[in-house]
């Protein structure tokens, strides 16, 4: 059993850092050839890791090698349109001025009934609502919406805005982080001061403080928890 625990372990530290050496989408964001090459990988370990007669070496060389042949993929996948195409293939156009495009759907082997369902989901019930609907390479649709049926933006509008600041943590757990302090271009006084504000007089005393899109510092205290 302790051997089987080590060899558990060294294998899930390999896979962690191969997945991270892989990138970070998610699973309904991989393209065919990197999930098949996920499940591969992920077979590769459990072998070894429930057989103690198979060497460990066999799945650690086996799931370095896919991971070579994944980043070797995603850069000709980067660098050459043709290869992309062949590799991840093309997008396709479902619904296009509003009207379903039956060839694209039958090469596609998309129904009627599940495009409909995919539409729903993204608060589309209307297929005349939509200007185009398209089947991205990873199996996900986007959708773009006619002009007249989408909500106006500030700019359509003619209303000025301001642009959005990078929401950053500025205390974890009634600690500070300076890094993100001086990200967010805010010094530990003003802080203190924005929390006295707020009749804060102690920042231990703050679960989670956020420096927010429109430039204010939101301050959330442990004795908010409603779990308390």
């Amino acid at each position: 059993m302790p051997l089987v625990a080590i060899r558990a372990l060294i294998l899930y530290t390999v896979l962690v850092l191969v997945m991270r050496l892989m990138g970070k989408r998610q699973i309904g964001q991989l393209q065919p050839f990197e999930l098949v090459i996920t499940i591969v990988i992920a077979e590769l370990a459990v072998i070894p890791m429930s057989d103690t007669g198979i060497p460990l070496l066999n799945g650690i060389v086996g799931i370095l090698a896919l991971m070579a042949v994944q980043i070797l993929l995603s850069l000709i996948d980067l660098h050459n349109e043709k290869a992309r195409a062949i590799i991840c293939g093309r997008p396709i156009i479902l619904i296009q001025n509003g009207k379903p495009v039956l060839d694209a759907m039958r090469k596609a082997r998309i129904n009627i009934n599940d495009l409909l369902e995919q539409l729903r989901a993204k608060e589309y019930p209307n297929v005349s609502d939509i200007a185009y609907a398209i089947l991205e390479t990873n199996g996900s649709i986007s959708v773009i919406p006619k002009a007249d049926v989408r909500p106006p933006s500030a700019k359509e509008l003619g209303t000025p805005v301001a642009q959005p600041h990078y929401p950053i943590g500025l205390i974890m757990d009634g600690k500070v982080i300076e890094k993100n302090l001086q990200m967010a271009g805010i010094s530990i006084n003003v802080l203190k001061q924005k929390a006295e504000e707020q009749q804060i007089t102690d920042l231990k005393d703050v679960f989670f403080a956020q420096y927010t899109t429109d430039g204010r510092i939101d301050f959330f205290l442990k004795e908010d928890d409603p779990a308390q």
